[in-house]
């Protein structure tokens, strides 16, 4: 009896032993583990509440990210929201793989461009092991199983139950496209948690400024609470089921419609309900239409965007206010009432006093002015936008009259605007007077005679018109106002840049379209680059370039390929290049801390999209600040990307992107310390970071101060971006994340292989 019950403990014990070993397995991943898309394996927290893996979001047709998603039994396969992306916006290939070397660090491998897209730079902490908590919390641990780095300190658009939002964490919402500008939630030691669109306007913060502000928490209880230097919450918002104990899952997330929201599961509905957001309106969200029109707050609560600026509503094109440039019947404003617009790029109005018919004569006037909101508050203001990328709300309850500025030509008119003509001689159908009408035979004799005299001066007009075309041979230039690419012959190139007249540089010239837009014309043959390809070839590539839309970088207007003549015609920056700025005394004082940083990001966004938004890679090959523009509003521009199309790289897509990485961060030390690059410039601004002195690499000319948090992050990001081992240079969206501050970036090794002895050197 007593030898079966000690077998009988002995079984339990091995089953225990048995169960353990499951459950540390299961909650502990090992150095050297993988795992790959088509293997559609994942690292489960013990109670199987998340798990951490590759999925499909339904936005993607063939690109997988990894990352944490919801993972109870109890919530249906496509409700398992994901709540973290590593890289958070970097997706990979079918047949990729997320890696915990034994060297420590956790990567992402994209195998179709063999390179690894995102790292978590963990080799230097000593990384033992790395386990997925049940809060949701992706860990890497250490041999004293210490926390050295986790998911929850690097948020991307989602906070999870008591996770904390620090200062300077964002969130960031995910992008609709490219076009898209970002949305964040952010934190700061002024006393404020707030939203944004981009960087420039804020539509919704709580906080209070007499208090010092350290983060903000989610609660598991439902609320978001706003904490002091001691922890304590300061200011909360509530979900609607606040401490109801019966709900077990919540997330708050900012929503890619830039709207913030606190989600909880429904077991009845077995779906996730929304019980909370932080603006009521989703119209009162800044640019919740983007580029698709006028957001209106219909009657079953739901939002829709209309747009009234064009003859077709198509929900799915851009919706942008008419060009007027080559409008020459005049102006009329088309009024849109209790409409409040306001402009995306940029997103700033110019505004004065005046009553509503001055608004609208100095908008008649202004050739810039695009459109106009008069308050109607009782305050006279009167917002004026000289963009066409123009949005904005619509409410009954709302005061404010918008007008946009339009041809009178009955072509261009908007529908219900301009009435349909009305014929003279109409009569009506029941007159039965047969007699001589003296009025209505003179009326008809001056209408013939007037019609007579409009058909003449419109033949005059018209022949007048097409001597001027002939004269300058224009005729390829009726495609202008089409969305596709215009091919240009070679006696147009030299028409539009009067016989090469006015030269920029090697192979470069200025020019100006039939509608007096400026351009840049290339001549790649002249260039340095010396290309002379073939015509399908040199086509193919041209096709590929004209696809690429991104806000920083210069939009390529035509091309000429005809006979050995081979031509680019861009668009045309105002300022000139960065490298020129920086070289005149007087204009790199205006180079200010703040526009040099904005510069850098967005080059980094632009190369990002290059990289790994385009339908097919994209690299530049020729990073450098005189590649680097700015327009006319200051907005940075990139030029001469995708020149390697053209003559034919061969060079892997992983070697061209490494490249592009090593001459971003060369244009970062350029940018920064005001001294157009060289090796010697790389390696004296190293040693000085290094030794502790970073301050002495920024530019002296550099009027107002510079955030030394911010310098900090970017002499970072470029000595990794530098480093001699390829496999060590990040990828461009980490770059952006890091220059934004919306991710951490650890000490960088020397990027030289010799480096000068640092010795006893001091500031």
């Amino acid at each position: 009896m007593l030898r079966r019950v000690f077998l009988l403990h002995l079984l339990l014990f091995l089953c225990f032993l048995v169960a353990l070993s499951f459950s540390l397995v299961r909650a502990q991943v090992l150095l050297g583990s993988k795992m790959s898309v088509p293997e559609n394996n994942y690292w489960v927290s013990p109670k199987g509440c998340f798990a951490f893996g590759f999925f499909n979001r339904l936005d993607q047709t063939n690109g997988y990210n990894v990352g944490i998603r919801f993972n109870s039994d109890s919530i249906p396969s496509h409700e398992q929201t994901v709540v973290w992306i590593a890289g958070a916006d970097v997706s990979v290939s079918s047949d990729s793989y997320i890696h915990l070397t034994t060297a420590g660090d956790l990567v992402l491998y994209d195998s179709s461009k063999g390179v690894v897209v995102w790292s978590s730079n963990t080799s230097h902490l000593s990384v033992a092991s790395a386990s997925l908590l049940d809060n949701g919390n992706l860990v890497l641990l250490d041999r004293n199983q210490s926390i050295v780095w986790d998911s929850f300190g690097t948020p991307t658009d989602t906070l999870l139950p008591g996770q904390r939002l620090l200062v300077p964490q964002t969130l960031r919402a995910a992008s609709r496209n490219h076009m898209s500008s970002y949305y964040t939630l952010s934190i700061n030691t002024t006393g404020y948690l707030k939203l944004n669109w981009e960087t420039s306007v804020t539509f919704w913060e709580i906080g209070s400024s007499s208090q010092t502000i350290t983060g903000a928490v989610f609660t598991e209880n439902g609320a978001l609470q706003v904490l002091d230097d001691k922890s304590r919450p300061v200011l909360s918002r509530f979900a609607q089921d606040h401490n109801d104990s019966s709900v077990i899952y919540r997330f708050l997330r900012l929503d890619v419609d830039g709207n913030l929201r606190m989600y909880s599961w429904s077991e009845a509905s077995k779906s996730w309900s929304p019980v909370w957001q932080a603006v009521k309106n989703q119209c009162d969200v800044f640019a919740t239409c983007g580029l698709r029109g006028i957001c209106v707050f219909n009657e079953s609560a739901t939002t829709l965007c209309k747009c009234p600026f064009q003859p077709k509503n198509d929900s799915n094109s851009e919706c942008l206010a008419p060009n007027n440039r080559e409008c020459t019947s005049g102006f009329f404003m088309l009024a849109l009432r209790h409409t409040f617009l306001y402009g995306l790029y940029p997103p700033n109005d110019l505004v004065n006093r005046s009553s509503l018919e001055d608004c609208k004569k100095s908008c008649l006037e202004d050739p810039l002015c695009s459109s106009v909101t008069v308050m109607g508050d009782g305050t006279g203001e009167c917002r004026f936008k000289q963009t066409r990328f123009i949005t904005g709300y619509q409410h009954p309850a709302m005061p404010s009259i918008s007008y946009v500025k339009a041809c009178s030509d009955p072509t261009a008119a908007f529908p219900g605007e301009v009435p349909a003509p009305v014929s003279s001689t109409q009569h009506p159908q029941n007159s039965k007077s047969r007699g001589v009408c003296l009025s209505c035979l003179i009326a008809a004799v001056s209408g013939t005679l007037c019609a007579f005299v409009l058909v003449q001066i419109g033949i005059g007009l018209y022949i007048r018109r097409r001597k001027i075309i002939e004269k300058r041979g224009i005729s390829a230039f009726k495609e202008l106002n089409s969305r596709g690419l215009t091919a240009l012959s070679y006696s147009e190139i030299k028409d539009i840049s009067k016989n090469f007249k006015n030269q920029l540089g090697p192979g470069m010239f200025k020019g100006v379209m039939p509608d007096n837009r400026p351009v840049v014309i290339r001549n790649l043959k002249d260039s340095q680059l010396g290309i002379d390809t073939e015509e399908k070839h040199f086509r193919c590539a041209v096709s590929v370039i004209s696809c690429i839309h991104h806000k920083n970088l210069v939009k390529l207007e035509a091309y000429c390929c005809e006979a050995e003549h081979r031509y680019l015609v861009y668009e045309y920056a105002k300022n000139g290049s960065v490298a020129k700025w920086l070289e005149d005394p007087k204009l790199s004082k205006r180079l200010t801390w703040k526009k040099r940083m904005e510069i850098c990001i967005g080059v980094a966004r632009a190369m990002t999209y290059l990289h790994t938004g385009c339908r097919v890679f994209v690299n530049h090959g020729d990073l450098k600040l005189q590649n680097v523009l700015l327009d006319e509003e200051m907005v940075t521009k990139l030029t001469d990307f995708g020149l390697g199309k053209f003559v034919g790289v061969t060079s892997s897509d992983v070697r061209a992107a490494e490249n592009d990485v090593a001459m971003f961060g060369e244009m970062i030390i350029s940018l920064i310390s005001g001294r157009l690059g060289t090796d010697d410039t790389l390696r004296w601004s190293y040693e000085e970071w290094s030794s502790g002195c970073g301050w002495k690499v920024a530019d002296t000319r550099i009027d107002g101060g510079v955030d030394s948090d911010e310098l900090e992050r970017a002499l970072r990001i470029a000595f990794w971006c530098v480093q001699e081992d390829e496999r060590f240079r990040p990828g461009m969206g980490e770059v952006v994340k890091v220059l934004e501050g919306t991710l951490a970036v650890d000490l960088p090794p020397s990027p030289f292989t010799q480096q000068r002895a640092s010795g006893d050197d001091i500031c």
